[in-house]
């Protein structure tokens, strides 16, 4: 376990998993400016305080065309504000990053630490570091050697890579190359799909609402709308040729009749709809059975994840247990790596997830129809303070202010309803100072009550 810095901080502050850089349209950084005025805001706060990047602070990975400290030297070029201000605050508050997987590199080579020390950044090339509280012990990491896609086997080796780098050097680095060349810029977002097994989904959204040509989009728009009703009106058909009930299908051969040529139009939308339901009914059984093993394919070779995201959440939480079995000291466990902002309560102890910066995509089923899922834009700038008052650990969670995207085509606002987007996590989380006897007493049964703040998809 990493050792703390010889000065001794009583405030820390925590972001992680910014993902800075990248080839070509990556390169974009949504929340540059809130970046900025969180790091000026953290100048007035004194020489007591430390920010801590715990992982991710730049996308490394992301760059396929520079290699080594060239690398470094892009970051410096593109972002000459976010470097400026990273010295200038470092002149007043202690600045740590530690490696997370898209930044791996920095735990690799001894020329990172020397150039971040040039603009007031302390890099620990460590897994794990620690901060003492008070008379406690904040864990901090950044989650990726608990992922078996992104632990590197041999951290700090620069060729021990994991599963992971391979499939973004060739699909995220990739979508940056191209996503300028779309009818909208939105290729460049695949950063923020989680999980990837939501990729698939959200290319096909993508394509239907953004690329696929406006007169070939709404001429299938009326067959995809009333599929559910077709499916209504096949149940009828089946009912009325059993002559098990035949009045449904006749109120609804008068309805159609009644409305003349429009109601023909609807008879045929229905009718085709009926015909593409029997077809693909014939063919969902075999298409089932190769689609599952596939999909179980690709994740022995570790491209993909079929967790869910509460069950990826359950990997830290267990972690998070161990940590607090070994060290008694460690009131808080501190994690990023996942996107997804989160505090969970565990025996008086408690679980920290410091989310991301980068916009977040909410998938979102359509009201009615067979039509692909939304994913709804949105951003959670957000950070965590922790200090010790009065004997105990006070963890503070802090949004910074940022609208939403207008990503959105009208298309997507009708089909579907606005999902609840931000994390319920509490302002303010204390943990006692008391607590030595409170766990001791309530140890075994803690690892059955868990109460969390994780948020998962819509």
């Amino acid at each position: 376990m990493a050792s703390d810095t010889t000065d001794s901080p009583t405030q820390f502050y925590f972001i992680s998993d910014l993902h800075i850089g990248g080839d070509e349209q990556l390169e974009a950084v949504d929340f540059e400016d809130e970046l900025l005025a969180f790091l000026r805001d953290l100048e007035a706060e004194g020489e007591n305080t430390e920010l801590i990047v715990n992982g991710d602070a730049f996308g490394l990975w992301e760059f396929t065309e520079l290699e080594g400290m060239e690398k470094f030297d892009a970051l410096v070029e593109t972002y000459p504000e976010l470097f400026a201000q990273l010295k200038a605050t470092g002149e007043h508050i202690q600045i740590t990053f530690i490696p997370g997987n898209h930044d791996y590199e920095l735990a690799c080579y001894p020329e990172y630490v020397e150039r971040l020390a040039e603009y007031n950044v302390t890099l620990e090339q460590e897994v794990v570091i620690t901060r003492d509280v008070g008379d406690r012990v904040v864990w901090i990491e950044h989650g990726q050697q608990r992922d078996p896609n992104n632990k590197s086997p041999d951290f700090g080796n620069p060729y021990a890579n994991p599963p992971g780098y391979f499939v973004n050097r060739h699909i995220t680095s990739r979508a940056g190359k191209l996503s300028g060349r779309g009818k909208f810029n939105w290729l460049k977002d695949i950063q923020s799909v989680t999980p990837m097994t939501e990729i698939p989904d959200w290319m096909i959204s993508n394509y239907f609402y953004r690329e696929m040509s406006p007169l070939l989009r709404y001429a299938v728009l009326p067959f995809l709308l009333l599929f559910n009703v077709s499916l209504l009106y096949l149940a009828l058909f089946i009912l009325a040729i059993t002559g098990i009930w035949t009045v449904p299908i006749e109120l609804v051969d008068d309805a159609i009749r009644y409305f003349g040529f429009l109601g023909t139009l609807l008879d045929i939308v229905l009718v085709v709809n009926i015909v593409i339901i029997a077809l693909l009914t014939v063919l969902s059984v075999p298409l089932f059975f190769f689609i599952r093993d596939a999909r179980k394919t690709l994740e022995r070779f570790g491209l993909i994840d079929l967790g869910k995201p509460e069950e990826v959440a359950n990997t830290y939480i267990e972690g998070a247990r161990e940590v607090f079995d070994a060290h008694p000291d460690v009131a808080v466990f501190l994690y990023g790596h996942t996107h997804r902002a989160s505090l969970t309560e565990i025996g008086g102890r408690v679980v920290v997830n410091t989310g991301t910066w980068l916009k977040r995509l909410h998938r979102k089923s359509v009201m009615f129809g067979l039509l692909p899922w939304v994913f709804y834009p949105s951003f959670l700038l957000n950070y965590f303070r922790i200090t010790e008052e009065d004997g105990s650990v006070v963890i503070e969670y802090h949004i910074v202010d940022k609208s939403k995207p207008a990503d959105l085509s009208l298309l997507e606002k009708l089909l579907t309803r606005t999902p609840k987007l931000n994390a319920s996590i509490p302002e303010c989380t204390v943990i006692d100072g008391d607590w030595d006897n409170q766990l001791s007493e309530s140890h075994a049964s803690s690892r059955e009550q868990v109460s969390s703040t994780d948020p998962t998809n819509d």
